[in-house]
């Protein structure tokens, strides 16, 4: 579950650093599902796409959570909860609540996020990706 762990660690770094970047991307499959507040994405493209706009409206970001925990009759599949602090380009600082729901493939790579935020619409702006 390295690769979970390091899921959180690198996307706080990956704003500032080429290399934390990459390194982020690599954590994830080809074939990559993810879900922002119940919006489906499909396919790397689009994962590399969401990173680029939430980077370009960020300044600084950090991450907390519990620790991934094996998810009941869901196989290869965590769940943490998190908490986010991080100011935008704008200058305004903002924190969000939530769940992040975890599957891994046969590689270990992580073919499936689902971010659950508690603020309902607090990914609406990335809905056209």
């Amino acid at each position: 579950m390295k690769v979970l762990e390091d899921y959180f660690h690198y996307y706080d770094l990956a704003k500032d650093d080429e290399k934390s970047r990459e390194r982020l991307i690599s954590l994830f499959s080809e074939k990559i599902e993810f879900v922002l507040n119940g919006d489906r994405k499909q396919g790397m493209n689009s994962w590399k796409s969401f990173l680029n706009m939430f980077f370009e409206g960020s300044l600084e970001i950090k991450h907390m959570y519990e620790g991934w925990k094996p998810v009941p009759k869901e196989p290869d599949t965590y769940q943490t909860k998190w908490a986010v602090c991080g100011k935008k380009a704008t200058g305004e600082v903002y924190t969000l609540t939530g769940v992040d729901k975890a599957r891994l493939d046969a590689e270990g790579k992580i073919v499936y996020l689902e971010n659950i935020p508690d603020t309902a619409n607090a990914f609406d702006k990335y809905k056209n990706i």
